[in-house]
């Protein structure tokens, strides 16, 4: 195993607040590697960590709660033969706002040639790729996705790719207009909700709503929204992270309209694992550009700055990123 001099971690000590600690290298068990990170992308599920709720204890271990981190393996245990030091992958952890995390051989994904160079938060984008697994879309049908950010435009694109006809529904006027470069046929601001929804509604076949609603923002009000515009049959797609608690549904709509519901969130490893190498294809043949979806960059020594980002979403930000080296 090769040696890596000190090791910086950022530790949220409570809410709002950050240090930098500088730790002990964390070495490989016999079926672990050691990934020298990058970069690890800051995920909108951290945002209530940074902002503080009830149910977090602070402080959180050093690097937690990052998990979106790509790098070099640097060092591996005895029984790792799959991959070698040296080699470049995108992998699953829980510590990755530091300059090293460890995982297990079988939560890794080798990141080919052809992206050399390229910032590769390989988690968040398998997570993308299973919601649209989960979602069942195909050529020809109308699709409404509600939030466009990271995953809503990603959504879109792939949704578009697929052959189907997607309008895109977000309150940030920068968002409308990724969710258009995205390739959506239309994008309605949802700063009068009940006014996007009618004209949503008008744009669905017949004004009947849509074969597929997908839902991306994790509040109440959003999930009201895409109920709203599902049509009989139609599948209703739970993206967002709803995990500040209880959900008030309308039941006796989802029951009328006969709807399939989904939480399209895996919890297997070997599911965002599958998501990953197909993300990278996707990538590979150009089928999605992450150019303008990893927007915001920071230094290690500025996580605080890159919470702060994700907490005001700017005009033009999208995805922030922590870089280790």
């Amino acid at each position: 195993m090769s040696g890596v001099q000190g090791l910086r971690a950022v530790r949220i000590r409570a809410p709002g607040r950050i240090s930098i600690e500088q730790c002990e290298p964390p070495q490989p068990a016999s079926d672990q590697v050691r990934v020298r990170l990058e970069g690890c992308g800051v995920c909108a599920s951290n945002l209530p960590v940074w902002e503080g709720r009830s149910w977090f204890s602070y402080p959180f271990e050093c690097g937690a709660p990052g998990h979106e981190g790509w790098g070099t393996i640097d060092a591996k245990g005895c029984d790792v033969e799959a991959f070698t030091v040296g080699e470049r992958v995108a992998f699953l952890s829980q510590h990755a706002y530091a300059d090293s995390d460890l995982t297990t051989a079988d939560a890794l994904v080798k990141l080919p040639s052809e992206l050399n160079g390229q910032p590769f938060p390989g988690e968040p984008l398998a997570c993308a790729v299973n919601i649209f697994r989960r979602a069942q879309i195909e050529a020809g049908q109308d699709v409404a996705i509600v939030g466009i950010g990271f995953l809503g435009a990603i959504l879109t694109a792939l949704a578009v790719r697929a052959g189907a006809r997607v309008v895109a529904l977000s309150r940030r006027p920068f968002a409308l207009q990724l969710g258009e470069r995205f390739g959506a046929s239309a994008a309605l601001g949802l700063a009068e909700p009940q006014s996007a929804l009618r004209e949503a509604r008008r744009l669905s076949p017949a004004g009947a709503g849509y074969d597929r609603v997908i839902e991306c923002v994790g509040s109440q009000e959003a999930l009201d929204i895409a109920s709203e515009l599902t049509g009989t049959r139609a599948r209703l797609v739970i993206a967002g992270y709803h995990q500040d608690g209880e959900r008030r549904v309308n039941l006796q709509q989802w029951n009328w309209r006969g709807l399939d519901v989904i939480n399209a969130h895996e919890r297997q490893p070997e599911e965002y694992v599958r998501g990953m190498r197909e993300a990278i294809a996707l990538v590979v043949e150009g089928a999605l550009d992450l150019k303008d979806l990893l927007t915001h960059q920071f230094p290690l020594e500025e996580t605080s700055a890159a919470f702060d980002v994700l907490t005001e979403r700017p005009a033009g930000f999208v995805k922030a990123l922590v870089l280790c080296q």
